[in-house]
Formats: C-alpha cells, sequence, structure tokens
C-alpha cells in the first residue's frame, strides 16, 4: 500500500514537472517575454560585481522619474515670458501635490547627474571603454551630452533671475562659432535677444530630448548585453558567471532604495540646497546678477570655459572637454583593464578626481586672478590626462610587463 501511494506521488511529481517545463517553454515562446527571461532575468552577469555597478539602474530610474514628473509639470507649466514664472508658482501653490512634483523634477536632475557621473568615473576606473566596449562607452557619452543640453533647456524653464541670464550668456557663446555662429543663436533665440520663442523652443526641446535618452538609453543597454558587463578584475570570462535575477537583482534593488531615500531627504528637507536663490527672482532683463553661474554639474566645464581669455578658445576648449571622452577608447594602449592592477594610473585617475572637484568648485567663484590661474591648472591637467598620459602610462606599462617577460 505504502509502494502504491509512493509511486502515485511520484507520478505526480513527475507530471508536476513536466507540465512546469511545457509551460517555461510555452511561456519563451513569447518573443517580448523570452527577451525580458534573456535580458533581465537568465542574464549571464560575473559573479564578482559590486555596488559600484548599480549606478547604471540608478540613473536608469531617475531618468523614469524625470519623465513621469516632466510630463505632469508640463500639464500646468506656460511657456510665456509674462506667464512661466507665475506657472511655476502656481504649481507650487495651488496644484495638488505640486510641490512635490516640482522638487522631485528639480532636484531629480540633481541626482540623475550624481548618479551618471558616478557611472562614469566607475566605468573610466575599471577600463569600461576597452576592447570590446569601445561604442557601448560612446553611446554613454552621447547620453551625457544630450543629458547636459536637456538640463540647460529645463533650467531656464522657470524664468527667474538666473535662468534668463544663463539662457542669454550660454547661447551667446555661440557667436564665438565661425560663420555658423550667429544663425544658429538667431535661430535658438528667434529674435535679437532671449524672448519668448527663445522660451517656446527651450520648453519643446526640453520635453522632447529625454525620449531620445530614453531611447539611447536602450541602445546603450542592447551594446551592454551584447558584449556583457565588464567586473572588478577586468577579466573576460564565461565561467564564473551568475543569473542576474535574484543575485544582483536584489543587490540593485538595495542600491536604489538607499539612493531613493537619500534623494527623499533633499526633497523634503532641503528641496533648495542645490538650486540657486536668485532664481525665486522673476526675470529681468535691465537687473544683471552680480554673478552669473549655471547649476553645480555645469561647473567644471564652465571652469574650463572661463580658463580660456579668448571668446572662441573658451568655447573650443569646453566642447574640447567633452570630445576627449569619446577618444579615451582609442587612446588608450594598455592591456590592463582595471586600475587596481594600474599603480601608475591609479595615482593620476584619484588626481583627476581631485582635480575634477577643483573645477567645480572654480566655477561657482567670481572673476578673480587667483581663480581664474588655480581653473587654467586644472584645464591643463584634465587634457593632459585624456591626451597625453592615457596613452603614455598605457604605453609605459606595456614595456615593463614585457621587460618582465
Amino acid at each position: 500500500m505504502n509502494f502504491k501511494k509512493s509511486k502515485i506521488k511520484k507520478n505526480y511529481n513527475s507530471n508536476f514537472m513536466s507540465s512546469f517545463i511545457t509551460k517555461s517553454i510555452r511561456w519563451n515562446k513569447n518573443y517580448l517575454l523570452s527577451f525580458v527571461d534573456s535580458h533581465l532575468i537568465h542574464y549571464p552577469s560575473p559573479i564578482n560585481l559590486t555596488y559600484a555597478w548599480s549606478f547604471g539602474v540608478t540613473a536608469g530610474i531617475c531618468l523614469i522619474i524625470q519623465i513621469l514628473t516632466g510630463v505632469f509639470l508640463a500639464m500646468h507649466y506656460t511657456p510665456h515670458i509674462d506667464l512661466a514664472f507665475s506657472s511655476v508658482e502656481h504649481i507650487m501653490r495651488d496644484v495638488n501635490n505640486g510641490w512635490l512634483i516640482r522638487y522631485t523634477h528639480a532636484n531629480g536632475a540633481s541626482m540623475f547627474f550624481i548618479a551618471v557621473y558616478s557611472h562614469i568615473f566607475r566605468g573610466l576606473y575599471y577600463g569600461s571603454y576597452m576592447h570590446p566596449r569601445q561604442l557601448l562607452w560612446c553611446s554613454g557619452v552621447l547620453i551625457f551630452i544630450l543629458m547636459m543640453g536637456t538640463a540647460f533647456m529645463g533650467y531656464v524653464l522657470p524664468w527667474g533671475q538666473m535662468s534668463f541670464w544663463g539662457a542669454t550668456v550660454i547661447t551667446n557663446l555661440a557667436t564665438a562659432i565661425p560663420i555658423i555662429g550667429q544663425p544658429i543663436v538667431d535661430w535658438l533665440w528667434g529674435g535679437f535677444t532671449v524672448n519668448n520663442a527663445t522660451l517656446n523652443r527651450f520648453f519643446s526641446l526640453h520635453f522632447l530630448f529625454p525620449f531620445l535618452i530614453a531611447g539611447l538609453s536602450l541602445v546603450h543597454l542592447a551594446l551592454l548585453h551584447k558584449d556583457g558587463s565588464n567586473n572588478p578584475l577586468g577579466v573576460d570570462t564565461s565561467v564564473d558567471k551568475i543569473p542576474f535575477y535574484p543575485y544582483f537583482f536584489v543587490k540593485d534593488l538595495f542600491a536604489v532604495s538607499v539612493f531613493l531615500f537619500v534623494f527623499g531627504i533633499f526633497v523634503f528637507y532641503f528641496p533648495n540646497a542645490m538650486g540657486h536663490p536668485d532664481n525665486y527672482i522673476p526675470a529681468n532683463p535691465l537687473v544683471t546678477p552680480a554673478h552669473i553661474v549655471p547649476e553645480w554639474y555645469f561647473l567644471p566645464f564652465y571652469a574650463i570655459l572661463r580658463s580660456i581669455p579668448d571668446k572662441l578658445g573658451g568655447v573650443a576648449a569646453m566642447g574640447g572637454a567633452l570630445a576627449v571622452l569619446f577618444l579615451i577608447p582609442f587612446t588608450n594602449t594598455s592591456e590592463i583593464r582595471s586600475t587596481t592592477f594600474r599603480p601608475i594610473f591609479k595615482i593620476f585617475y584619484w588626481l583627476l578626481v581631485a582635480d575634477f572637484l577643483i573645477l567645480g568648485w572654480i566655477g561657482q567663484k567670481p572673476v578673480k586672478s587667483i581663480f581664474v590661474t588655480v581653473g587654467q591648472v586644472a584645464t591643463v591637467y584634465y587634457f593632459f590626462f585624456f591626451l597625453i598620459l592615457i596613452p603614455l602610462i598605457g604605453n609605459i606599462e606595456s614595456f615593463l610587463i614585457k621587460k618582465k617577460i
């Protein structure tokens, strides 16, 4: 009798497993679910990934938050120079939970840049720009540049003092470009100065660009999954890999939770900490602020712009500071991927981090000789690192390795 019960139970378990397998096969025949399964659930991930690899997911969450809050803000915002500032105040005071949506969107931009800057410096440290991930790196730089354009246009929309004068100063820089500079500025302004047409153009582009960023992010993700994730050791292997779910899903979930907790502290307790007080004053073309500064995430590049006394040279330097990021995969000569095993490069890498922070500090300072000098030294090191040190140190390392062998 016991034998029969055991046999029946065994048959039941066997039938259940075969039914489960059949359902799984059927489930995988659905292309959408199969895509989710292969790229999110069973995606093979290196076993030694750290929390530094969670910044990409965090940036993706920030993008979703920015798009959602931006859509709701656009429902109540009026892109007109006489009404823009008032419409923002209307959102803050009269719209149900409008203050929460607006503060989430405003601080979300800063949080987005924190995640992306961390993501970039992590990639630079662990050699995520090396073969075969050159296109992956370049697509990430393109997303970063689009982010900067989107954030700049979004900063103009509240039409406060810093919004107006920031737009005036930054757009006017394009006039330094020979031949095409003035036509570009005329098109952006829609007239002889920053006016209502400018605000309408910026609002339209600010609404469009996040969707372009989302599309490029999918391309970025596809390129990542094509070549696989890098890892702290910098060794490409298909042996020590585990499924993304549940191991790294839980890890990323924890990292995102901590990030959102910090995000919430800024939204609820320090909502204006990363903004400028002059932007709570309506724009006045007749009153120039004592010191015009952009948002903090633009400050390092703004410092590079100001470090060159010539207008065209400053614009070229600022553009070059972004362009050199595209060159990193092609100027690199090192055979070692991770900076953990590159003691010489590691010193100069941390000097670059310090240099970038110094540039950010200089960018918010007034134009005085001491600050200009420090900014010029920091600018020289920035370009020296990317154009000279990266290929030079790689060649030195290759020479030392061959000599030891």
